[in-house]
């Protein structure tokens, strides 16, 4: 079983930043890829950014890219989402996620087997 906790979601204006981070316990965090979804009202759950448990390479919407960076800390079992050039389109509760079956897509949110429980990000117009 993976436990997931989501941290560091509020309000922000446009142009501001913030940083998500999730907290994993559990299972083998470092053997894991690990994932960052957004859903807006209204909307389905999206992905936003991803990242590999062995290399670490990473993977990004084209809307956050250049704006977002996803890192890992295998040794503290986390994973940030550093937000930066917030947009009002980036309003959404944001979601990690974790893959532990070394396979689909992680750009597909039914890869992951395991989520946390959100946290909320809004940015001001």
């Amino acid at each position: 079983q993976v436990q997931l906790v989501e941290s560091g979601g509020g309000l922000v204006q446009t142009g501001g930043s913030l940083r998500l981070s999730c907290a994993a316990s559990g299972r083998a965090f470092r053997r894991y890829a690990m994932g960052w979804f957004r859903q807006a009202p209204g909307e389905e759950r999206a992905f936003v950014a991803a990242i590999t448990w062995s290399a670490g390479i990473t993977y990004y919407v084209d809307s956050v890219k250049g704006r977002f960076s996803i890192s890992r800390d295998n040794a503290k079992n986390t994973v940030d989402l550093q937000m930066n050039s917030l947009k009002p389109e980036d309003t959404a509760v944001y979601y990690c996620a974790a893959n532990l079956r070394y396979s689909g897509s992680l750009y597909s949110a039914a890869a992951y087997d395991y989520w946390g429980q959100g946290t909320q990000v809004t940015v001001s117009s």
